[in-house]
């Protein structure tokens, strides 16, 4: 097969809505007796009967990615390039994200900054959804500094997001919900959009490679 029909191929393969949307989960939170596990398989199982994903669960308490970073052009530690094995090709062959965070004195945790900060080109000309929790707000104030961050890694949010307040209070002991009605109805609408994007950009991507 020529060069030039090797390339319609995966442009058409990409198009296809029969080809699963490969979306990479990120547990933000790393606390210890965090609601973060609770929340995600909630938002799982709503994923699931959605259809068309392709899920995959990246918990960062299993991600041991260092603080200290190599200088530009230096070689990660033997511990980082372990970690980083195992977690940047699952963030490169997804199509998309969701980010499942707690807030943290108005913002999000450190660990998922720093795994965001390890990367850069694997965000790109992606689409991410948000799954919040916290207090009064929901963790919304973490999710608004996570758009910053995601702009400037050349990554699309997703204007709606999942806002869950007060967890402790509003989650049941089986970690769903009380609100079912509400929450799932925002779950739905996100996940609209982030197939909606992910979909179009994998196409796009596939056409045309992101040059930002």
């Amino acid at each position: 097969m020529s060069a030039a029909a090797t390339e319609a191929e995966s442009v058409f393969t990409a198009a296809r809505e029969d080809v699963p949307l490969r979306v990479a989960v990120v547990i933000g939170s790393v606390r210890e007796g965090r609601a973060g596990r609770a929340v995600t398989e909630w938002f799982l199982g709503i994923a699931e009967r959605h259809g068309g994903l392709e899920l995959d669960v990246i918990d960062l308490a299993d991600v041991a990615l260092p603080l200290v970073m190599p200088g530009w052009g230096g070689t990660p530690s033997p511990e980082a390039a372990a970690a980083l094995a195992d977690v940047t090709p699952r963030l490169a062959a997804a199509d998309a994200y969701v980010v499942v965070t707690p807030e943290y004195n108005h913002s999000f945790p450190a660990a998922l900054k720093n795994l965001i900060d390890w990367h850069h080109v694997q965000w790109r000309a992606k689409p991410a959804g948000f799954v919040s929790y916290g207090g009064l707000s929901g963790g919304l104030r973490a999710v608004e500094q996570l758009r910053l961050v995601f702009a400037e890694l050349h990554a699309v949010t997703m204007r709606d997001a999942v806002s869950l307040h007060g967890p402790w209070s509003g989650l049941g002991e089986d970690g769903v919900p009380r609100d079912t009605a509400v929450s799932e109805s925002a779950a739905k609408g996100m996940l609209g959009q982030l197939v909606w994007w992910g979909r179009a950009l994998r196409a796009a991507r596939a056409t045309q490679p992101y040059e930002g």
